[in-house]
């Protein structure tokens, strides 16, 4: 019963983020786009589906993974969603380096452009605590609180900013993967009691 609870959640999980791929993959927006804005839209995908991961590691909720490498994985899997930012971003700024300006300067006419740039500065202000935590010679609870805080920007800009693109995603698969990572973000919360001493 066990293996079988396992294999359920491991396929929950691949269906939750391969099945929103799929549907962009088949999207007849990308005729018009290049290939340049094709890997950078992707990229935007991967990283929402690794923003979902990273709290189930963080907590020891993948079968099989132990809290212990879980926590190893967290590490790495958060040098992944930094480097398919940074894909996504710089895709973009190919494609169309004036609307990258505006979205970064905060006066973009999109809506969906400011949770994007919000979420994208809160990664990597985690990634360098991450890296630099020692020589700041952080407290355990302050790195933690300044983690999450941190990590709740990253969890609602990323979702909003998700939801508020009408593009090659498909609506109801990419709802169903947003409301699944604020659902994992919430409860890693909760039950890790990040916020008590």
């Amino acid at each position: 019963m066990r293996s079988v609870g396992a294999t359920l959640i491991w396929a929950a999980l691949a269906a939750a983020i391969g099945i929103p791929i799929f549907a962009a993959s088949a999207s007849p927006l990308l005729a018009w786009r290049d290939a340049v804005y094709i890997a950078a839209g992707f990229a935007g995908i991967v990283a929402l589906a690794l923003v979902l991961i990273q709290p189930l590691l963080m907590a020891g909720y993948l079968p099989g993974v132990s809290r212990y490498r879980g926590r190893r994985a967290h590490h790495w899997v958060g040098g992944a969603l930094v480097a398919t930012v940074v894909v996504h971003v710089a895709g973009l700024w190919i494609t169309s380096p004036p609307d990258m300006v505006d979205a970064l300067l905060f006066v973009s006419p999109t809506p969906f452009s400011p949770w994007g740039v919000l979420a994208m500065w809160a990664i990597f202000a985690v990634a360098l605590l991450a890296v630099f935590r020692r020589r700041l010679k952080l407290e355990p609870r302050k790195w933690r609180i300044a983690h999450m805080v941190l990590a709740v920007v990253i969890v609602v800009g990323s979702v909003v900013h998700a939801v508020l693109i009408e593009g090659t995603m498909e609506t109801i698969s990419k709802t169903a993967l947003c409301v699944l990572v604020v659902v994992a973000a919430v409860k890693v919360m909760a039950d890790l009691r990040v916020w008590r001493k």
